[in-house]
């Protein structure tokens, strides 16, 4: 009898040594992860918008008083930025002002981040009696006006002797009840419970956890934090201006004194807002590359 012909087989085409089945697979992976042309003019738009606001503030800083009262002011700048900038920078207190609100930002935000991130870990992590309803109240304050505690907070810090001081604008904003919740819930995905098991086999304490563990875990949203708590800080005009004194103020708050009884130049207001938000735009262009790669990273790991 003659021998049944034995056909050739082929290998299937997923292999553990990586064959042309999982390169095709990566190719339409990465043909489903490219960004459509609707995309990226949604975004286009987004930072046209987002670009606008300090282009027009740049725009009528640059122009005179005469240019803006005829309303012929047009999208291109003028030539008189510099001259504006120096007339504010002249009739203010500015330079105190900028340190001022440097001080006041980076202490704001670096306490904030701290202590939400502390107290976030205890509210995500621990076990202790009246947890959840303890969580529930920080969150319910946020749904309390803050003009409502001017008054009893502009006594306690007539009592305290702080009135005029950058202490009275510092404490009252060391720790607040968004950051508490925005660690609280990062941590609740980031910190994994087994983390925290092995070091307490390891014989560390809590805050030793908190630091050694925690703290490492929640870098990317308190990079997050940190950055909108320096930037609120930075921007809050209202109680600096009711509890600072005109000759010690923070930016918004001599910013303010641009304006006179009766007529407001727009030129030289609007040259000192550019000037207060340079910082933010340095801010933003130093540590923006590495705050999205901390945050990347966080995603990727959780």
């Amino acid at each position: 009898m003659s021998a049944t012909p034995v056909l050739p087989v082929r290998s299937a085409p997923t292999s553990d040594a990586g064959g042309p089945a999982p390169r095709r697979l990566t190719r339409r992976v990465a043909r489903r992860a490219q960004a459509s042309p609707m995309a990226y003019a949604f975004l286009v738009v987004v930072l046209l918008a987002s670009i606008f606001p300090l282009w027009w503030s740049f725009v009528i800083g640059s122009k005179d008083a005469t240019a803006i009262n005829s309303g012929s002011v047009s999208l291109i700048p003028g030539g008189n930025f510099l001259a504006n900038a120096r007339t504010v920078v002249d009739s203010l207190p500015f330079w105190k002002a900028m340190v001022n609100s440097v001080i006041v930002s980076t202490v704001v935000a670096l306490a904030v981040v701290l202590l939400s991130t502390l107290a976030g870990f205890a509210f995500a992590k621990l076990r202790f009696r009246g947890k959840e309803g303890m969580l529930v109240f920080v969150i319910a304050t946020m749904a309390v006006p803050t003009q409502l505690g001017i008054v009893p907070l502009f006594i306690v810090m007539s009592k305290l002797g702080w009135i005029g001081s950058l202490g009275a604008v510092i404490v009252p904003s060391l720790v607040n009840a968004f950051g508490v919740f925005w660690m609280t819930q990062y941590l609740k995905e980031a910190l994994p419970d087994e983390l925290i098991e092995a070091a307490r086999v390891d014989g560390a304490t809590v805050f030793r956890t908190f630091w050694n563990v925690a703290l490492p875990a929640a870098r990317p949203g308190a990079a997050m934090l940190g950055l909108f708590t320096f930037i609120a800080t930075w921007t809050n005009f209202f109680w600096p201006f009711i509890v600072l004194d005109p000759g010690n103020p923070t930016l918004p708050v001599a910013l303010q004194q641009l304006q006179a009884e009766y007529y407001v130049d727009y030129s030289l207001v609007l040259a000192g807002v550019v000037l207060a938000a340079l910082p933010l735009i340095v801010v933003f262009a130093v540590a923006g590359r590495q705050l999205v790669s901390g945050i990347m990273q966080g995603a990727v790991k959780g």
